[in-house]
């Protein structure tokens, strides 16, 4: 079992440009084993035009995690969202051949980008949030409109081709809310094609946004009570009864409407983290945890609406002062938990 977190040399938002802070560079070395590169390994980065690959970002993160022992995750090959798409790949012209091209562009994307890092990375999320949550259908996009459901049988393919030793990933933010169902049902109806294709998919990672506030199409909330526990245990269930394995890949937590006092919002916060990892951890199948940020003030949580009371976001394990809060502490304890039990 591993712990990691995201961490970014990229300035185009918070959580992207945390690599520059030497605090949390000194958390991470402390704290982690895992480490991802935010934003630096997408086509928004690595792909400036069509013809050019940008490597320079990506190399930082990964040599960085190297030089101080960390195992390095992949994220994404394949943000098979149109608005998550570089703005010239959805003005690009796929000529005559438009099924042919768009194949040959996503092929040659995977296969350049996975042959750069090899076996040093261990692990890719190739295709991230394809499931619509308000239709639980695959997402129109500019190469799903020319390959339809192929789209998905050639970014396995080529990534399993490039990096044949690597674990690779279906990578969604499903979550236990009663109007995420429909969300959870889309991300099992694909599982379950991918699996009778046999293409090489061997690890659900559950993004896990969690808490109150919208996860783009569909609201969090701060229960996970029985009943909700439930609804999310038939969700992974599901996908660990196919073979799958799974990983916490994106934890933070949405505090919308909690009180001001910290120390009471910290409580909150670090209660529902409890109840969520200690029910994550009864699953055998879980390979790693990742939160997506270290430390509040880098969380990408800051740009998604301030808070009511202009105060900061609360969403990671460590303060703007870089001290450990209660969340890390209940991360600590339930892992500890899980340890005594798997012996």
């Amino acid at each position: 079992m591993g712990f990691g977190s995201c961490i970014g040399s990229t300035k185009s938002t918070s959580v992207s440009g945390s690599f520059d802070d030497e605090g949390v560079r000194k958390i991470h070395c402390k704290e982690c084993s895992i480490v991802v590169p935010s934003n630096e390994l997408k086509w928004t980065v690595v792909r400036p035009d069509a013809a050019t690959f940008a490597f320079e970002r990506g190399d930082k993160v990964v040599g960085w995690g190297e030089k101080n022992a960390m195992k390095v995750r992949g994220h994404t090959l394949l943000w098979h969202r149109d608005d998550r798409m570089p703005k010239w790949l959805l003005n690009y012209d796929f000529g005559s051949r438009p099924a042919t091209e768009a194949e040959r562009m996503l092929r040659d994307h995977i296969t350049t980008v996975c042959k750069r890092y090899g076996s040093r990375i261990f692990t890719w999320d190739v295709v991230n949030e394809t499931i619509d949550p308000l239709t639980g259908k695959p997402r129109d996009t500019v190469f799903s409109r020319y390959l339809g459901p192929a789209v998905f049988e050639i970014a396995y393919d080529a990534a399993h081709q490039a990096a044949p030793g690597c674990v690779l990933v279906y990578n969604d933010f499903m979550t236990w809310t009663e109007d995420s169902q429909r969300h959870c049902d889309g991300v099992l109806s694909l599982l379950s094609s991918m699996k009778s294709a046999r293409l090489p998919v061997h690890v659900l990672g559950v993004q896990a946004h969690i808490g109150d506030g919208r996860r783009g199409e569909v609201g969090g909330n701060m229960v996970f009570d029985d009943k909700e526990q439930r609804r999310f245990k038939s969700f992974l269930d599901g996908a660990a009864s196919m073979g799958y394995r799974l990983a916490v890949t994106e934890f933070d937590v949405s505090e919308d409407g909690t009180p001001a006092d910290i120390d009471e919002r910290d409580r909150i916060i670090a209660d529902l983290t409890r109840r969520y990892f200690d029910f994550m951890l009864r699953y055998r199948e879980l390979a790693y945890i990742m939160v997506w940020g270290m430390v509040d003030h880098h969380s990408w949580l800051q740009t998604r609406g301030p808070r009511a009371d202009g105060m900061l976001k609360r969403p990671s394990p460590y303060d703007p002062n870089y001290r450990p809060k209660q969340m890390r502490e209940a991360i600590a304890a339930a892992f500890r938990s899980a340890a005594a039990v798997r012996r």
